[in-house]
């Protein structure tokens, strides 16, 4: 080749039939090497979905169940606030934060279902790199907001129960308040910081997430990044912020049990458990799934079990709230009736 760019009319130069296959072999390897520094440099190539099947004929009959399922959530838990906020005997601490809870349900799912629906009937499953980070973002802040929202009811039925006569001075509105604003702002910082550390790693290898939205854990799997410094301050500053408010939750049912355990009639302490039954049904539901799909190494990540354990605090824990927050509330009960009547 060398010698032919000094001739005026270069020759054609035969190649033996041998070397066809290094020849192509070695621009297979270049081609890859490009794209995998493609990937490496610019991660806005964005995203494949996986999705929870990849079966094209459950596409459909996923598509109805969970767009059901949203439905009933989204109408399910508007019910509840204006339920709460039409009736004046309502409005009390433990109401104000169930309706923030159903408000933050409410944004929750739509942060994750609609793209999950969107995908069900799209051949691509395609989600850019921004759009990735910033589905990530909003379900971290509001997931660990519902967290800290189920903490701070935690309390207000601590004070209700064990300290009833100074009710009014501790959970005044301005706390109540406080309270809600703190765990905002908490989740959002903790969000951030999160969403900033994906941002600075590399995806060079598969672009498909084997999830049906963006979660830490399969992300940070598909990553050609050393994550295992990251994984530290990941897990260091995430069982702060989780922990935080389920330590909390279990100290104020320690304290509710042995009070509760103090009145001498079995009525009066079933009358002092009712009002706790139905937040630690949801709080089980919760944290029993969070707990089994976080508090893991990314090594024991498992597909499958992961996808449906997340199914259950994403959609299901909150289509169920209303129904579990109504169902057994008489006041609840009164105050949709009341509501019915109005419209």
């Amino acid at each position: 080749f060398l010698e032919a760019k000094d001739r005026e009319e270069p020759d054609l130069i035969a190649l033996p039939f041998k070397s066809l296959p290094l020849l192509l072999q070695t621009l297979f390897r270049y081609s890859r090497d490009m794209e995998l520094k493609n990937y490496s440099s610019s991660s806005t190539s964005g995203f494949i979905l996986l999705g929870l099947s990849s079966n094209p004929q459950l596409q459909k009959p996923l598509f109805a169940i969970f767009l059901i399922m949203y439905l009933v959530t989204v109408v399910g838990n508007v019910l509840i606030i204006l339920a709460i906020h039409s009736d004046s005997r309502l409005h009390t601490p433990m109401y104000f934060f169930l309706s923030n809870l159903s408000f933050m349900d409410i944004c929750f799912t739509t942060v994750i279902v609609p793209k999950m629906l969107v995908n069900f009937l799209s051949e691509t499953k395609a989600i850019s790199y921004v759009g990735c980070l910033v589905q990530m973002y909003f379900f971290m802040a509001l997931a660990n907001t519902d967290s800290y929202l189920l903490a701070s009811m935690a309390i207000d039925r601590l004070v209700a129960i064990c300290k009833p006569f100074h009710y009014d001075v501790v959970m005044n509105p301005r706390r109540c308040l406080l309270m809600l604003l703190g765990s905002c702002t908490i989740s959002h910082l903790h969000s951030l910081f999160r969403v900033v550390l994906m941002s600075r790693l590399s995806f060079c290898a598969s672009h498909i997430i084997q999830h049906f939205f963006c979660d830490t854990q399969p992300v940070l799997k598909l990553s050609c990044s050393d994550t295992s410094s990251s994984q530290i301050v990941v897990m260091t500053e995430t069982l702060a912020v989780i922990v935080t408010p389920f330590l909390c939750i279990i100290f104020s049912y320690l304290r509710i049990i042995v009070t509760v355990l103090r009145i001498p009639s079995t009525a009066g302490k079933w009358k002092a458990f009712s009002t706790c039954g139905s937040h630690l049904t949801v709080v089980v539901l919760f944290y029993g799934s969070v707990i089994y799909v976080y508090f893991r190494p990314l090594s024991m990540y498992s597909v499958v079990k992961d996808r449906v354990a997340t199914v259950m605090y994403t959609v299901v824990t909150p289509m169920l709230n209303p129904f579990i927050y109504s169902l057994r509330n008489k006041d609840m009960k009164k105050g949709l009736r009341k509501l019915r009547d109005r419209i």
